[in-house]
């Protein structure tokens, strides 16, 4: 009777396991393949090709703490050795008073974070091999009667929008690394398609903020190409 007992126990885990064991096996089969790592089609390795991208300096200490974040996340388990690209960023933030009271005082800061990025080659004569943009927001609770949690709290939001610019930027540059995509060859003819935009801001709670499609009928966030926006 144990021995029974022991056997069906192994038979279920058995077949518990089997269907964890095949996913990978279907999730290839179906084209899906990891953004970071070697590709088998073109033979780009992301990481490394990561580690190559010089990150130009950004002003101010925001920017300061963007580069950073990139560096970190470029290089990822390092080091590493920036001769072949550089990545130019040019970010923006504004802040926004928001949940207004009755003595016209702020309940709370909404952050907007906003950068363009262009990936060049490193040469006499740089060629632009791909551009981007992307969009973030974070906020902090206003505490009026401690001036110095309320700084504490605004640079701290700071620093969390850096880190998802930064986040997003080398998701875009991978994405890139990864197709490879060729300048778009415009396409004249034929109603043109529009996407959402989920990290970008909706300016009301009727409207969604819209990425035209590329010039080749591809959305540009699918390819790492930055392109023109319709809100």
């Amino acid at each position: 009777m144990v021995h029974s007992r022991f056997f069906l126990r192994s038979a279920r885990l058995a077949l518990a396991i089997t269907p964890l064991v095949a996913l990978p096996v279907v999730l290839s089969g179906c084209g899906f393949q990891p953004l970071y790592g070697e590709s088998g089609k073109n033979n780009v390795d992301v990481n490394t090709e990561l580690k190559d991208i010089y990150v130009a300096n950004i002003p101010e200490r925001t920017g300061q703490q963007l580069r950073l974040a990139l560096q970190q996340q470029m290089s990822a388990d390092g080091p590493e050795d920036p001769h072949k690209y550089t990545l130019i960023v040019m970010p923006s933030f504004n802040a926004e008073a928001i949940d207004i009271h009755s003595d016209n005082t702020s309940g709370r800061t909404r952050i907007t974070g906003h950068a363009h990025w262009q990936l060049l080659t490193v040469a006499q004569n740089p060629t632009l091999l791909a551009q981007g943009d992307t969009t973030t927001m974070d906020g902090y609770t206003n505490t009026y009667e401690q001036y110095f949690a309320q700084t504490l709290n605004n640079e701290t939001a700071m620093g969390r929008v850096a880190q998802t610019l930064g986040e997003q930027i080398t998701q875009q540059v991978s994405t890139w690394f990864r197709t490879q995509a060729a300048p778009a060859v415009s396409r004249d003819q034929g109603p043109k398609a529009f996407y959402p935009i989920p990290t970008a801001m909706p300016e009301s709670d009727k409207e969604v903020p819209m990425e035209q499609e590329g010039a080749d009928a591809i959305p540009d966030m699918a390819t790492g190409r930055g392109g023109p926006s319709q809100y």
